[in-house]
């Protein structure tokens, strides 16, 4: 059994016996390989975001959740390029990195055939140009999920720099930049946030309770697209 092949079966036999465990020896005796090798199997799984988890003790193992796993995907290899083409949009967005993930954990449950064949797919693709020319901070992804207040240091279309508080509520984003949409404690009032202009950023322990409203953009509703999962 090759690797990818391996991972795979890993997962859906942890899936299998959950809540049960399987210890590392089991493991290894089932895929005939070493408890060494499981070891690094299990390690790469978590790194793709496999919630996989070992519980100490003499009866003990290796645990998935199956609440947080995915059953047995039928992608075609296209629809998994077509996914991967999508991610590579995201370059720069505050969901490329969440993006990543969520493509590494199809992958680890997708049928071995097919997810070579997807492999060897994605190897006759080629980009030019991907993702909107700024960036967004992590710092700044990571505080508008989780609501937290900001401090900024940003610079104006001049280049000024100013330091101020803001509250993240959300971005607005183009063919060329993201905005971060949040309200200014400095200015008392919403404000769009360049975040190529953004210079110095600090995530502060508040938490943000005002909510997002696209009244509060000064945009025409009619050129404002909401995104939806749907």
């Amino acid at each position: 059994m090759n690797r990818t092949d391996r991972l795979y079966a890993l997962v859906e036999e942890l899936r299998a016996v959950a809540p049960m465990p399987r210890s590392a020896r089991w493991l290894a005796g089932r895929f005939e390989v070493s408890t060494r090798t499981v070891e690094r199997d299990i390690v790469a799984l978590q790194g793709a975001g496999v919630p996989i988890w070992a519980e100490p003790g003499r009866t003990g193992g290796y645990v998935v959740d199956r609440a947080h796993t995915l059953p047995p995907v039928n992608l075609t290899a296209a629809e998994a390029v077509a996914m991967a083409v999508a991610l590579h949009r995201l370059a720069g967005t505050p969901f490329a990195e969440a993006g990543g993930t969520a493509l590494r954990k199809l992958l680890a449950v997708l049928p071995a055939a097919d997810a070579a064949d997807a492999r060897l797919l994605a190897g006759r693709v080629l980009l030019i140009g991907v993702g909107p020319a700024t960036s967004v901070p992590a710092v700044v992804a990571g505080a508008v999920s989780a609501r937290r207040v900001l401090r900024l240091r940003y610079a104006d279309r001049r280049g000024v720099a100013s330091s101020r508080e803001v509250e993240p509520l959300g971005y607005l984003g183009n063919s060329r930049h993201w905005y971060l949409f949040a309200w200014c404690r400095l200015r008392g009032g919403p404000r769009c946030f360049r975040t190529d202009r953004i210079v110095g950023v600090q995530a502060l322990p508040e938490l943000v309770t005002r909510e997002f409203r696209t009244d509060d953009l000064d945009v025409p509703p009619e050129r404002l697209h909401r995104l939806t999962l749907a």
